[in-house]
C-alpha cells in the first residue's frame, strides 16, 4: 500500500502578521521548533505507511524556498507543481488525480491531500490515522481526517461522523465555522474538527470531481498538459489555470459524494491560525508566557512575547501578545488576535509595503536584507547559499562595494575572475558586468554597500542566471 503525499503550500497567513508575509507566509515559519510547518510537514511522512516522494503545490514566488527548504532535508519531490493564480483545493485535488494517473503505472493511486500551515504534536497517531483512512479508500471511500475536540472552537468547520465502516465512519455532515453556542453543542454531540486533510482514490476522485465541479477539473488539465517544465518545476499554463473556480475541495467534492467518510484522530492537531494557537503551542513559563528571542519580562502573565533583531520588554503585561520586528511592532490583546486579518486589509488598502514584503527577502541562491538606507546610497547583508551564485548582471544607476565577512567569494568582473576572502572587498563601477558566487562549503556573508542615483531592485541587466529568471 504505498501512498502519495500531495503537500498544498498555498495560503498568506494574514492572521500571522507581521510574521507570516506574502513573500514569506507562515508555512515557512519556524513555530517553535527548528523546522519550519513545512518541514515538519514533510518529516511527518517518515513514519507509519510507506509513502512516495511527495508531490508539491505552491505559487511561482515561493518555488525557491520551498526547494531550499526541502534541500535542507535531503528530500527530492515528484514534482512541484507552480500555480500560476490561486485557486484553492478542489483544483489541486484534480491537479494531484490527474498528475499521478499519468505518471505512476498505478491503476488507482491512493494520495494524502495535505496543508502545511498545520501543526501536529503526534506524529504516531497521525501515522495510524493514514493507514486506517488508506484502508477505507482501498474500500472505495474519500476520507477525510476528523480531529476529535479539545475545546469548542468557532474558527474551525465540524464533521458530523455516522455509522462505523471498518476502520472508519461515514461523514453524515460538514458544516461550516458555528456561533460559540453551537460549537459547545457540536462538541457535546461528538462532532469533529475538519482538519483539511483528506486521503482519496485518484480514478474515483476524479471521476466525481468530473461529475460536480467539471470546470475545475477541465481547467487543471489543460493547465497540466500546457505546462512548461523550469529547472525542476512544473510551471502550469495560466490561462488555462485562471479559469478554475476558486472552490474548496469540501464544498466540491466531499459536501456532495455519497461516499464521504471520516477518520477521527486525536494527534494534538493546530490550524495555527492566529497568535492564540501560537500562544496554545507554545512552552510556557512559570507565569504562563511564551517567550521567544531577546525579550526581557517583569510581572507578565499569560502573554506571547516574540521578538527578531532587537530587545523587547514587558512591564506589567496580561494576555497581550507583543511582536517586535526590525520593521514592524505589533501589541495587541490576545483575545483579539483573530483581527490582525483585517488589520492587514487595512494597511494594504494604504499601500504599506510591509504587508507584502519583510526586510529579509529570499532568492533562488540565499537571501538579502537592507540594513541602513538614505539618499544615494543603501548598505544590504547578502548570504550566498554553498555552491549558489547570482546571476550574471549589470547596474545602470549605481555602483557596488562587497565586503567578505564570512566565507570567500568568487567575483567576475567584466572579463575579470577573482577571489574574495574574509576582511576583502572589491569594487564594482556602474555598468560593470559582475557576478557573485560561494564556491565553499559555508554560507558566504557580504556586506554590499550601493551608491548612486537610483537603488531599486529593477535596476538589473540580466545576461546569465542559474535560476531561469529574466
Amino acid at each position: 500500500m504505498l501512498i502519495h503525499p500531495v503537500i498544498m503550500s498555498g495560503g498568506s497567513g494574514t492572521r500571522l502578521w507581521p510574521l507570516s508575509r506574502g513573500d514569506y507566509p507562515k508555512q515557512f515559519l519556524k513555530t517553535g521548533g527548528a523546522h519550519s510547518l513545512l518541514q515538519e510537514a514533510v518529516m511527518r511522512l517518515r513514519g507509519g505507511p510507506a509513502f512516495a516522494k511527495p508531490i508539491v503545490t505552491c505559487a511561482e514566488a515561493h518555488r525557491f524556498i520551498i526547494a531550499e527548504q526541502l534541500r535542507a532535508l535531503s528530500v527530492s519531490p515528484q514534482t512541484i507543481l507552480l500555480e500560476p493564480v490561486p485557486r484553492s483545493t478542489a483544483a489541486v485535488a484534480a491537479l494531484a488525480c490527474l498528475w499521478l494517473l499519468q505518471n505512476t503505472k498505478e491503476e488507482n493511486p491512493l494520495f494524502l491531500l495535505m496543508p502545511t500551515d498545520h501543526a501536529v504534536g503526534d506524529a504516531n497517531a497521525f501515522a495510524t490515522a493514514c493507514v486506517q483512512a488508506a484502508e477505507a479508500a482501498l474500500a472505495g471511500y474519500l476520507v477525510t481526517f476528523g480531529v476529535k475536540p479539545t475545546k469548542p472552537e468557532v474558527g474551525y468547520g465540524y464533521i458530523k461522523p455516522g455509522a462505523a465502516t471498518g476502520p472508519a465512519y461515514k461523514a453524515e455532515a460538514f458544516v461550516e465555522k458555528p456561533a460559540a453556542k453551537t460549537a459547545a453543542q457540536y462538541v457535546k454531540d461528538g462532532y469533529l474538527w475538519n482538519s483539511g486533510i483528506f486521503l482519496f482514490p485518484a480514478k474515483q476522485a476524479l471521476k466525481e470531481l468530473t461529475e460536480y465541479v467539471p470546470d475545475v477539473v477541465s481547467a487543471a488539465k489543460a493547465a497540466l498538459d500546457k505546462a512548461t517544465r523550469d529547472l525542476d518545476f512544473v510551471r502550469l499554463d495560466k490561462e488555462s489555470f485562471e479559469k478554475a473556480p476558486a472552490i474548496s475541495v469540501d464544498y466540491a467534492l466531499m459536501e456532495r459524494t455519497k461516499s464521504a467518510a471520516v477518520v477521527p484522530v486525536n494527534m494534538a492537531w493546530s490550524d495555527v491560525g492566529s497568535f492564540q494557537s501560537l500562544w496554545e503551542m507554545g512552552k510556557k513559563d512559570a507565569d504562563g508566557n511564551v517567550i521567544e528571542g531577546d525579550a526581557f519580562v517583569e510581572d507578565t502573565r499569560n502573554s506571547l512575547i516574540r521578538s527578531e533583531g532587537r530587545l523587547a520588554v514587558s512591564l506589567g503585561l496580561e494576555n497581550t501578545l507583543l511582536v517586535a520586528l526590525d520593521d514592524v511592532v505589533l501589541a495587541a490583546p490576545l483575545s483579539r488576535a483573530q483581527e490582525v486579518k483585517s488589520l492587514v486589509e487595512k494597511l494594504k488598502k494604504q499601500g504599506r509595503a510591509e504587508v507584502a514584503h519583510s526586510r529579509r527577502v529570499y532568492r533562488p541562491w540565499g537571501w538579502f536584507e537592507s540594513l541602513c538606507e538614505g539618499p544615494r546610497f543603501q548598505v544590504k547583508r547578502l548570504l550566498v547559499e554553498p555552491g549558489a551564485r547570482i546571476s550574471l548582471q549589470m547596474h545602470h544607476h549605481r555602483s557596488e562595494h562587497w565586503v567578505v565577512v564570512t566565507g570567500s567569494a568568487k567575483v567576475r568582473r567584466d572579463a575579470e575572475e577573482l577571489f574574495v576572502y574574509e576582511n576583502q572587498s572589491v569594487y564594482l563601477p556602474a555598468g560593470t558586468k559582475h557576478r557573485l558566487a560561494n564556491p565553499g562549503k559555508v554560507p558566504l556573508v557580504v556586506i554590499e554597500v550601493q551608491s548612486g542615483t537610483y537603488l531599486g531592485e529593477d535596476d538589473i541587466v540580466r545576461f546569465e542566471d542559474s535560476y531561469g529568471r529574466q
